[in-house]
């Protein structure tokens, strides 16, 4: 469940004539259907200020308001689950995330996440994202991996927040697209929001919901074009909006997915390498420890699976950046 609260959600045009529990599960602030379901059985959730059943269809210009009462904590144990921790203090907490691992429960996934990790490590981490999201300041997708935030009391938490909110927190990635970007640099402002033909997905969009997102890019190496694929461009992308799935948003909209996603990329083995997860790594994290100050600087390389992919396009580089040249070093571990 996510954090207690009243949550408001006006019905678009697109959706009406959905099932309240179906509608509701689709939404942000609730991670299934059947949570819905539940808040719906207990009268949390009211339509033009009157209660509904989960059957209610929606109609477009609906007032829906949710209550989420404070979640039962009791339901999350701890689980050993290994965790790569690069930067740890009485306030935070800078760790690695691997491929695979989900950070909160949601749907589908309800043990095994970063969360039940973050508990069996320590028993001090911050409430203030929900009962059910101890410490989380932001989030990575499933098959992301690399630096992540880990609040573990609410001063930190509230204070790493509001740096993320107010762009203070310099987090960069690196990720592996497809085609050929002749810019060394590039700016994609491009307002995102659930896609209306496929709610498990986002899309850029003009609706009225959706939620200002700026990414920009710098160009680190291209690479030619091959028999099955239409070349690559590795390219560094700097969050100044943390929208879901941005950066994959963001690089499909200027028809430059990337490789390996399976959600907005071209899902061709073949000109994805092999690789079935987005090349997308949060390598670089730069920030003022939120309590003392302090400048705190790290730096995460690429996975191995990421590394054995920018090896074997080695031989069709058509060379580094600048930027690239900077950077590299950085990005890429040692050969094994």
């Amino acid at each position: 469940m996510t954090a207690p609260g009243i949550y408001e959600h006006v019905v678009g045009a697109d959706e009406a004539g959905d099932r309240i529990d179906k509608l509701l599960g689709t939404l942000e602030f609730l991670p299934s259907r059947s949570a819905a379901a539940k808040l719906l059985e207990e009268d949390f959730v009211r339509v033009n200020g009157t209660i509904v059943t989960k059957r209610y269809a929606v109609r477009s210009g609906d007032r829906i308001t949710v209550e989420v009462p404070p979640w039962d904590r009791g339901d999350l144990e701890p689980e050993d689950i290994p965790l790569d921790i690069h930067y740890e203090d009485e306030d935070m907490i800078v760790l690695s995330k691997q491929a695979g691992l989900v950070v909160h429960p949601a749907q589908g996934h309800w043990t095994g996440t970063l969360v039940h990790a973050l508990l069996a490590h320590s028993d001090k981490l911050g409430t203030l994202a929900g009962e059910d999201r101890p410490g989380i300041v932001h989030r990575l997708d499933k098959d992301t991996t690399g630096l992540m935030m880990v609040a573990k009391n609410d001063h930190s938490q509230a204070a790493l927040s509001e740096a993320i909110k107010i762009r203070s927190i310099d987090r960069r990635y690196v990720t592996l697209v497809h085609g050929y970007i002749a810019p060394d640099t590039g700016l994609i402002d491009a307002p995102i929001a659930r896609d209306s033909r496929d709610r498990m997905r986002m899309a850029v969009s003009d609706h009225e919901a959706a939620k200002q997102a700026v990414t920009t890019f710098r160009v680190l190496e291209r690479f030619m074009a091959g028999a099955r694929d239409d070349g690559y461009t590795l390219v560094e992308c700097k969050l100044y909006t943390g929208r879901t799935h941005q950066i994959r948003v963001h690089m499909a909209y200027i028809n430059h997915p990337v490789v390996g996603d399976q959600v907005y990329g071209k899902r061709n083995a073949k000109s994805d390498r092999g690789l079935e997860r987005q090349f997308l790594h949060a390598y670089r994290l730069e920030l003022e420890q939120p309590i003392t100050g302090a400048q705190i600087a790290l730096r995460d390389p690429i996975p191995e699976d990421l590394a054995r992919i920018l090896r074997a396009l080695e031989p069709d580089s058509m060379g580094r950046t600048e930027a690239g040249d900077e950077t590299m070093a950085e990005i890429l571990p040692p050969r094994p």
